[in-house]
């Protein structure tokens, strides 16, 4: 395959950035998106050049370090599947020989660009930090049936733990809202036994921490449920909400 590639190019997160052309050949249509990047940052090398810095770990759609706008849509679109997936498990035969593939990085003024495809997205971690975690004392590890969950509630939480943390949510709403990330990480623990005890001081520290990252509000357009990777569920969001009113009404304030 023959490509021609649009790529964002930023040496520094000072720097102002912009779209550079590249040409490719001989790229395999079994190869993986990152492997094509990599053989493009060869060639790259092999000229001289500057190669492309992009994030990436697993490449097994586990991490959600290879987070890419492809051509317009967070992680690209694989024309194979029905589900969304990550950019690492994106192969080249979505794309046709001669294409223009257009590459930029998440776009959110909460993960600023620190080299070209590269963001920092330590706000992140600031949300889990502020409520993502239980701090009541359960001593050693209990057997695993030791405490009796419904399926419901675990199933639930389950779905919700799914999350990786990619940001595709936030790269793809209009508004740069963190709100689907946000209730993941909140519900994956609030509706558990060990999490019900810091369950609304939780939802208002870790909504507190979001806003003071500078994400955007939701308004409900869908997108980040579009392409998660891993299907995380809006309703995860009204959950939150709920959580949210009713410690309005226990007078609960953050602690952050």
């Amino acid at each position: 395959m023959k490509l021609n590639l649009k790529i964002w190019r930023q040496p520094s997160q000072q720097a102002q950035g912009q779209l550079v052309d590249y040409q490719l050949d001989n790229v395999s249509e079994d190869s993986s998106f990152l492997e094509m990047l990599d053989l493009l940052n060869e060639q790259l090398i092999e000229n001289g050049d500057e190669p492309v810095a992009f994030d990436h770990d697993c490449r097994e759609g586990i991490c959600g370090m290879c987070s890419l706008v492809i051509n317009g849509v967070a992680h690209g679109q694989d024309r194979e599947k029905i589900k969304q997936v990550t950019v690492c498990q994106l192969h080249m035969r979505n794309f046709s020989d001669g294409e223009t593939i257009v590459i930029e990085p998440w776009r959110s003024a909460a993960f600023p660009v620190l080299k070209d495809l590269i963001v920092n997205r330590t706000a992140f971690d600031r949300i889990i930090q502020a409520g993502g975690y239980i701090s009541v004392s359960t001593g050693s590890a209990a057997d695993a049936n030791a405490l009796p969950i419904p399926k419901k509630k675990a199933d639930v939480s389950m779905d919700a733990a799914a999350c990786i943390g990619c940001g595709a949510c936030v790269a793809a709403c209009p508004n740069g809202s963190a709100m689907l990330f946000t209730s993941a990480k909140i519900t994956h623990l609030g509706v558990l036994p060990q999490g019900e005890t810091e369950r609304y001081q939780r939802v208002v520290n870790m909504v507190a921490q979001m806003d003071k990252e500078g994400f955007g509000g939701c308004t409900n357009m869908g997108e980040c449920e579009a392409v998660c990777p891993k299907e995380i569920s809006l309703d995860f969001i009204a959950r939150m909400n709920r959580d949210l009113i009713s410690a309005a009404f226990r007078g609960i304030s953050p602690t952050v």
